[in-house]
């Protein structure tokens, strides 16, 4: 059983570019088991394990990069759980202010409605009395006609002149 845990770790271990089977097997005899314990080694660590420097600088550069690509991974779906938990309630408050602008212009309508009618009798009840007024004064609807006195008082004689 033993033997088959180690075959995962050196397996997780030799994924990464530059570390072979044969390395990470030396890495896990050394207990540096995980790609996070490699990031955080030295060269000098790496070579009392049995590997050469340059593959040593290289594997923790491979190792660095790829938890920073991990950490990264990890934020991204922390914000993105975060908003899929936040969307219900933005859409639920947007449904509620469209409910209620809705309401708002209904009210409005309404309102508008049923003003109208009492402003259209107010206008009929003022233009009666002008009317009614108009009459009472010369005894007829409508105002006083203008009766010419000579041809050339007349509309059409006038606009025959200015020609």
């Amino acid at each position: 059983m033993a033997a088959k845990g180690t075959d995962s770790k050196s397996g997780n271990l030799s994924a990464l570019p530059n570390v072979s089977a044969a390395s990470a097997k030396k890495l896990v005899a050394a207990k540096i088991d995980s790609v996070a314990k490699l990031a955080k080694s030295s060269t000098a660590s790496l070579q009392k394990a049995g590997l050469s420097e340059a593959i040593a600088s290289k594997a923790i550069a491979a190792a660095k990069a790829a938890t920073k690509v991990k950490s990264v991974a990890k934020k991204t779906t922390t914000k993105a759980k975060a908003t899929a938990k936040k969307a219900p309630a933005k859409a639920k408050k947007a449904a509620t202010a469209a409910k209620s602008s809705a309401k708002k212009t209904t009210t409005k309508a309404k309102a508008a409605a049923k003003a109208t009618p009492s402003k259209i009798s107010k206008a009929a009840k003022a233009s009666v009395s002008k009317v009614k007024k108009a009459a009472k004064e010369t005894g007829r609807k409508g105002g006083v006609i203008k009766v010419p006195k000579s041809v050339d008082q007349m509309d059409w004689m006038k606009r025959l002149k200015k020609r």
